[in-house]
């Protein structure tokens, strides 16, 4: 069993993907050819934004959007510290400081409350400038907006929507990457929408953001690629990367809709075993990992492995945790949910071609362990 099914997928596809990469060997466009300006136009119109900046890397897609907000030494951004590295790691690249924050027990995502708190504390330290916020739509769901938007007027911060895990993710029938003044994903292999290589994209509906955006990403470049008018960097989406996503995106809303079907086997037949997923009234998930709360993880995990069954911990240790954060000095209880989360959760298989018999022999194990 496949933690994430990338080979049913590619069977699923296979005709249409060989179709797209064959037209693109035949053009032999491999950098921003049409398929890169198509796919952005399309990610567009799906997320219900003006502006889609595709780039190499999700990384790479919220170190632009340091750049676009001039984010610099002295300033501060705040950021939940149960999140992958790369959220936490592109604001001390900018040579600003991270505010880690504590997260949400049932969602797993930044706490408006503990964010308020920890803005409060730093305006009243004095020491640093509050710039933005970078809120993780994590596991597929979306983030708190409203109260986080509410929270960012009160204090005049930018909102930063890293949707690497969260694309096809909603609130109210608004999609993720819209709710920002910037927002990022990941095509990383193995998000509910990824390429065969590492991708990236960033979302907007600011114009001038945009115009920087597709300037950075090309060494800041002006007219042409010899007239350099800003101090950019090098991070352009393959053109044959982009002629996969276009025909992934093309059944995304299928594979969604499936992702969301497994997930509710998942939770209706695991939640008096374990602690479920928690999805609040008005939002949807796209599973990027479906994660349980257990207290025996290790066991567990074992069990699973006997059964050939992968299970993987995202997250064992938190940002505030990490070696690369140590001069922020921070103890063990500061942020008491997510430690408490980094011992006990668990994320199980999940992508669309889950059969009911996968599911079913997963949920066997959980049952006989809990």
């Amino acid at each position: 069993m496949q933690f994430i099914d990338l080979a049913a997928q590619y069977q699923n596809l296979k005709e249409r993907i060989n179709n797209r990469i064959q037209v693109v060997l035949d053009h032999g466009k491999y950098i921003m050819g049409p398929e890169v300006q198509e796919l952005e136009e399309r990610l567009a119109d799906y997320v219900g934004v003006k502006h889609v900046v595709s780039c190499a890397n999700g990384t790479d897609a919220l170190q632009l959007t340091m750049m676009v907000l001039g984010i610099k030494e002295g300033d501060a951004v705040f950021c939940p510290t149960f999140t992958f590295f790369a959220s936490a790691e592109v604001i001390a690249f900018a040579k600003a400081t991270p505010i880690f924050v504590d997260v949400e027990e049932k969602t797993f995502n930044i706490c408006p409350k503990n964010l308020e708190k920890q803005i409060k504390q730093l305006i009243s330290d004095g020491k640093l400038i509050p710039k933005a916020i970078i809120a993780v739509d994590l596991f597929g769901l979306p983030a708190n907006y409203p109260k986080i938007k509410r929270i960012a007027d009160k204090y005049q911060l930018k909102i930063i929507e890293d949707a690497a895990q969260g694309f096809g993710g909603e609130i109210k029938g608004r999609r993720a990457g819209s709710f920002a003044d910037i927002a990022t994903t990941s095509f990383f292999p193995a998000k509910p929408l990824g390429c065969y290589g590492d991708g990236g994209a960033v979302f907007t509906n600011n114009d001038e953001y945009a115009e920087l955006l597709r300037s950075l990403r090309v060494h800041g470049k002006g007219q042409d690629k010899y007239d350099n008018i800003h101090i950019g960097v090098n991070s352009r989406l393959d053109t044959i990367q982009a002629a996969i996503l276009l025909e992934k995106l093309a059944i995304f809303p299928q594979e969604l809709e499936a992702r969301n079907e497994a997930a509710a086997k998942y939770s209706s037949l695991l939640q008096s075993h374990v602690i479920t997923p928690s999805v609040p009234e008005g939002y949807m998930s796209s599973w990027a990992q479906y994660t349980v709360v257990v207290n025996r993880r290790d066991e567990l995990v074992a069990k699973l492995k006997e059964k050939g069954i992968p299970a993987v911990v995202y997250y064992e240790k938190c940002m505030h945790q990490q070696t690369a954060f140590s001069e922020l000095v921070h103890k063990e209880g500061d942020f008491p949910v997510a430690e408490s989360l980094a011992k006990q959760v668990l994320s199980l298989p999940m992508h669309p071609y889950l059969t009911l018999k996968n599911i079913g022999n997963i949920i066997d194990v959980v049952k006989s362990t809990s």
